[in-house]
């Protein structure tokens, strides 16, 4: 089984949660109610998610689509039993 997670939202995230569409907001829930209901772990195998590691710039970062368009970024911290998953930054891909 997976350790705990419990998923936090940085203050730039939730500013730019303020303006997103109502069903990419939806999405987000869903996505960290199942993070911390089933660990990081067990979501990052979903293919739906398409979790992926980032590089450059943004090393040691992942990225979970929401939909075509928007993705989560995220890092991910061990604490002893418990795994934070701290959203950096929600953006809209182009395409």
């Amino acid at each position: 089984m997976d350790k705990r997670c419990i998923v936090m939202i940085s203050p730039f995230a939730e500013k730019q949660i303020v303006r997103l569409p109502s069903y990419i907001k939806g999405h987000l829930q869903v996505w960290a109610e199942t993070v911390e209901m089933e660990g990081i772990r067990t979501v990052r195998r979903l293919p739906g998610y398409h979790d992926e590691p980032l590089r450059g710039d943004r090393e040691g970062q992942r990225s979970v689509r929401l939909s075509r368009a928007y993705r989560v970024i995220y890092e991910e911290t061990a604490k002893e039993e418990i795994t934070l998953i701290a959203i950096q930054e929600i953006t809209k891909h182009g395409y």
